[in-house]
């Protein structure tokens, strides 16, 4: 059992202000399985002022962008040395199966880290343009300051890296706040960027929970907020900084839409959905939840969806052979499986899953992964962000419906055209109002920026866009002649 005794507080591992503490237990067993610190305001006030002068009075905002990326390069290599390690501790926390747990977790935090870098080495700090008056004028891209960072559960490494190395290559200096369900890999991440030789007050690590996250959202001293979280929780945050005026960007919820069109091979379609769709057990905000079929194929694609589903192994997530592992907590399967319950009471066609625990199973908070079909757009399984494996086939009888109801949604993260026709395909993306999408598969590219329209968020992460979120732009006019 990891068991941490002390916080990451300014490039410094300090005692607690208080002896609150976060238990882990395990999603699999119910059992014990780590503890750390919980932080409290009173250490978020200790680590916003060591960044607030690592800032304002150290050299890290002023440092030149060769040896932050120098720094960063460290970190990635440290992190890359204990790779194994890092994707047991994740799948033991959270639960994540550890197939994903290599590929999605530690390794596509590895792939962000590499992008990051390469975008960094051309990103133009400062260039100079000719003016209107035919004089030189210096555009600089200069820290925003001191950022403070919530990240969720679901993908604590790789949601943190997609905001901490921005920041750390753009000169901020930055307040961490993991999720209390993934506290000691949260941790692990201060042991990590110990190894990298930041200067002192640059980074801080404080697992807590809602209300020491919003003190961080509150403080004076922290000038721009990331959070990646629910959409009704980004919604406070930014009523919060939109009220100081403080900089924010917010990755949040989704119920993207696969749309599938009539040339598509249905078997393929479900051999991609099963990525697509149920990575990280269905806990992911980028998975494609509302499978959107034509009336022409529609029983096809039920059939190969349902198929591809009920064939999928549900078990101990530290066991490659499982595709599917439990949900995070006891509260999350009790909402996954209030949701199996209200499909069957909204009318929807159960075809495989439903409430109940699955074969073979009587500990841990596992659920059935579920297709429902006979769907309406305007059911709330339709419409809801249910975070499990729960798939709803809906139907549609020509392409233009088919738009219509991938873009009747709050929500506009992720989304897939699946035909094999791929340049037509991308015509049929370009009209989904979505932030990120693919053709017949789902991806993150991390050379392109990633983020949401409508309720799914703020702002882009990823690429020279992500650094984009962590700079303020000044210009500076050269005399004339």
């Amino acid at each position: 059992m990891l068991e941490y005794k002390e916080l990451y507080v300014g490039g410094r591992w300090v005692a607690p202000a208080s002896d609150r503490r976060i238990r882990v237990v395990s999603p699999h067993t119910a059992e014990p399985v780590g503890s750390a610190p919980e932080a409290t305001e009173e250490d978020v006030d200790r680590a916003v002022a060591a960044a607030r002068t690592a800032f304002d009075e150290g050299p890290w905002p002023h440092t030149p962008p060769a040896e932050r990326i120098a720094a960063v390069r460290r970190f990635a290599a440290a992190y890359l040395a204990r790779q194994e390690e890092l994707a047991e501790l994740i799948s033991t926390e959270m639960g994540a199966p550890l197939w994903f747990s290599h590929v999605g977790q530690v390794g596509a935090t590895l792939m962000a880290l590499d992008g990051f870098l390469n975008a960094a080495e051309q990103y133009p700090f400062e260039e100079r343009r000719t003016g209107s008056f035919g004089t030189p004028v210096i555009v600089r891209r200069e820290p925003v300051g001191v950022a403070g960072m919530i990240t969720p559960w679901n993908v604590p490494h790789f949601v943190t890296v997609a905001k901490l190395v921005p920041a750390l290559l753009a000169g901020c200096t930055v307040v961490l706040k993991p999720a209390p369900e993934t506290p000691v890999s949260g941790l692990v991440l201060g042991e990590i960027l110990d190894q990298a030789g930041l200067p002192e007050g640059v980074v801080s690590v404080l697992p807590a929970g809602r209300e020491v996250g919003e003190h961080l959202v509150r403080h004076p001293g922290v000038d721009k907020i990331a959070f990646t979280g629910s959409t009704a929780a980004g919604r406070r945050i930014a009523a919060v900084c939109g009220n100081d005026l403080r900089r924010v960007t917010l990755e949040l919820g989704g119920k993207s839409a696969a749309i599938v069109l009539d040339d598509a091979d249905p078997d393929q379609v479900a051999q991609g959905l099963q990525m697509a769709a149920l990575m990280n057990s269905g806990q992911a905000c980028i998975a494609q939840s509302r499978v959107l079929a034509p009336r022409s194929r529609y029983d096809e694609v039920v059939g190969a969806v349902a198929g591809m589903v009920s064939g999928l192994s549900v078990g101990d997530p530290l066991d490659m052979a499982n595709y599917i592992g439990p949900m995070v907590a006891r509260r999350q399967q009790e909402r996954v499986e209030s949701y199996l319950r209200l499909g069957q009471d909204e009318g929807a066609r159960l075809v495989t899953g439903g409430p109940g625990m699955p074969d073979g199973l009587d500990t841990g908070w596992y659920v059935r992964p579920t297709v429902f079909a006979d769907v309406h757009n305007d059911m709330r399984i339709a419409r809801e962000e249910i975070f499990g494996p729960v798939l709803c086939v809906i139907p549609y009888d020509d392409e233009d419906e088919a738009v219509r109801i991938a873009n009747d949604s709050e929500y506009g993260l992720a989304g897939t055209v699946w035909t094999a026709d791929v340049e037509h395909g991308v015509d049929v993306a370009r009209r989904v109002r979505t932030g990120t999408l693919g053709i017949n598969q789902y991806l993150l590219d991390f050379n392109a920026p990633f983020g949401g329209f409508k309720a799914s968020g703020i702002g882009r992460e990823f690429g020279p866009e992500g650094l984009d979120a962590y700079v303020e732009l000044k210009s500076i006019c050269l005399p004339l002649g």
